[in-house]
């Protein structure tokens, strides 16, 4: 039986090779990032991935800010300390900088949608573990008008591919933006709470996804963290025992 998947799971791969040719001629592959040709589709030019800054450990156990220098294991930022966040610990993949800003522009604004797998395997890295021992993947929601303006939600296509990479399961519709709130960008850090605050909650058919789940709640980029915070409220109140929030980039000023 064995041999047969192999050797059918071989033939489909054969098959697969000319449409593959046809596409890169159609579409040559090209950097997302400043369009030079590349060897394949969803990978950078040596520019472009050299100027991506990885947030890797040292970095604060709970918000996941990166450190100048290793300041020991398991300790935590001024920050963490003195306001400590509603979810339960912060992992990014990168700086919300350059490429990675055009990234996330791309993804969200751009249709390119194509960008997500790349993505998502960078924040399925960057997890820290969170996704292996997680019950569930969930997705910071759109509110449906803004879903129907946009076609898609970009926090969605990256948990869908994060899911798809771990084999967890991904509850895409448990959790919902019952408040149309205005865009964040512009907004300080107040304003930003106030107009996310109670924008979202969990479908009172899918409270059995919640309750005593670690849960995964991904998101494009970190900025003051007011929209995760509120979501991660509305998954608490649900029962959720555990919330790590995953984002592609996040928004750093300095090095502690």
């Amino acid at each position: 039986m064995m041999g047969r998947e192999i050797t059918l799971s071989m033939l489909g791969a054969g098959l697969k090779r000319p449409f593959v040719a046809l596409a890169d001629l159609v579409y040559p592959p090209a950097c997302p990032g400043c369009g030079v040709s590349v060897g394949a589709h969803r990978g950078l030019c040596p520019a472009c991935w050299s100027g991506i800054r990885f947030i890797e450990r040292p970095y604060c156990e709970v918000l996941g800010s990166p450190f100048s220098h290793d300041l020991g294991a398991g300790i935590l930022s001024a920050e963490a300390i003195a306001d400590p966040p509603v979810f339960d610990r912060l992992r990014s993949a990168a700086v919300h900088d350059g490429i990675v800003r055009d990234l996330v522009l791309s993804l969200k604004y751009r249709d390119r949608t194509d960008l997500a797998p790349m993505m998502a395997g960078w924040m399925l890295r960057a997890s820290d573990g969170t996704i292996a021992d997680c019950d569930a993947i969930i997705p910071v929601p759109l509110h449906r008008a803004r879903l129907f303006a946009r076609k898609y939600n970009q926090a969605a296509e990256l948990a869908r591919h994060i899911a798809h990479l771990s084999g967890k399961p991904l509850f895409a519709a448990t959790l919902l933006r019952v408040k149309r709130t205005s865009q964040q960008v512009g907004l300080g850090a107040k304003a930003r709470q106030d107009n996310v605050r109670g924008a979202f909650a969990v479908s009172e058919h899918r409270a059995a996804d919640i309750f005593g789940r670690r849960i995964v709640l991904v998101d494009d980029v970190y900025t003051t963290g007011a929209t995760v915070a509120a979501a991660t409220r509305a998954l608490k109140k649900a029962g959720a025992a555990d919330v790590t929030v995953l984002t592609f980039a996040r928004v750093v000023g300095h090095l502690i």
